[in-house]
């Protein structure tokens, strides 16, 4: 285990034949975690990519609830207003940054959470294995949503923004950013709220999603995992997913509203309290959560379908079992 102390019984601390070595061994080698990274990014990144539609309707939904009312009603006006371009405004920077994020999410989570049970020890890591969870998914998202700061100002940026007043393609959108990044505070403006909707967001995910398949395993498919087929397994994975995902949903959609909000011109210049006053808790608690709600929990459950999917087929196994 990490930090563990061998001592050569028989001998003195301060004798010069004492052997003393600390073991920093991880539980899994680096293909592992490279594995991890990989499998991470196509998760984020594929989900992210294919509803950008509801993403750019929750948006709208979240800054003009006075115009944008609904799901539906959102995407036909969308649809009317800009076409089918206006549906997946922000598509290049949600690929590119989720896929980042994701990789660096899922990846540096195993990587967490093996460092964290190898300080605990053995004995400790199982008995506080809900503090190692949520301390390994804060930890990885610090570092993953540095990679995707950028991108989700772009992307806030390009979905908020009038008709024709800011370029809706990629690499436009990212000079106009640099151009301005004074006004915007580009790249890493947003970094505070996205730590204040990701950190809790993925706590959560990966906590619930965790325990969901621990009590799967225990309650109701309670035969040994390798019993079940791979297909079982996944479907085991997406439902533990999906409950998940209307979770963290819930927890984090104060914070990604504020997000939203901070990139609309209207709020140029204003601290997250001083939106937050003016909005009201209400709006930013209950503003697009339905739409939310069943964006996030589909897309947590393919997320974790696809991660589950790739370490599977890269041989290693899928979460949870015995």
């Amino acid at each position: 285990m990490l930090g563990a102390l061998d001592v050569q019984e028989g001998h003195s601390s301060s004798s010069a034949d004492c052997h003393v070595r600390y073991l920093y061994d991880m539980p899994h080698d680096s293909t592992y975690y490279a594995k991890s990274l990989f499998a991470g990014a196509l998760a984020c990144g594929l989900t992210h990519a294919a509803i950008t539609p509801l993403d750019v309707a929750k948006t709208n939904m979240q800054v003009s609830p006075l115009k944008y009312k609904g799901l539906f009603p959102s995407l036909r006006l969308l649809a009317a207003e800009e076409g089918s371009k206006g549906l997946w405004k922000g598509f290049g920077p949600t690929l590119v940054g989720y896929s980042l994020q994701g990789m660096f999410k899922y990846g540096l989570y195993e990587v967490f959470k093996d460092y964290y049970m190898n300080l605990a020890g053995e004995g400790a890591s199982e008995q506080y294995k809900p503090f190692i969870w949520l301390a390994g998914s804060a930890s990885a998202e610090v570092v993953a949503d540095i990679a995707l700061c950028p991108l989700e100002m772009t992307k806030v940026k390009i979905q908020t923004s009038s008709t024709g007043t800011f370029p809706i393609a990629f690499g436009e959108a990212l000079k106009q950013m640099r151009a301005t990044k004074v006004e915007t505070r580009y790249p890493f403006g947003s970094i505070v709220p996205l730590w204040s909707r990701q950190i809790p967001y993925t706590m959560a995910k990966f906590f619930c999603f965790e325990k969901t398949v621990q009590l799967f395993y225990k309650h109701v498919f309670m035969e040994p995992k390798e019993s079940y087929s791979k297909g079982a397994q996944l479907g085991i994975t997406f439902a533990s997913g999906y409950v998940a995902g209307v979770v963290c949903a819930v927890v984090s959609h104060p914070a990604d509203s504020l997000v939203s909000l901070r990139g609309k011109n209207e709020m140029k210049g204003k601290s997250v309290g001083q939106i937050a006053q003016e909005v009201g808790m209400k709006s930013l608690m209950t503003k697009g959560l339905g739409t939310r709600v069943l964006m996030i929990g589909t897309l947590t459950g393919f997320q974790w379908w696809i991660y589950d999917s790739c370490k599977s087929a890269m041989g290693m196994g899928t979460t949870g079992g015995k």
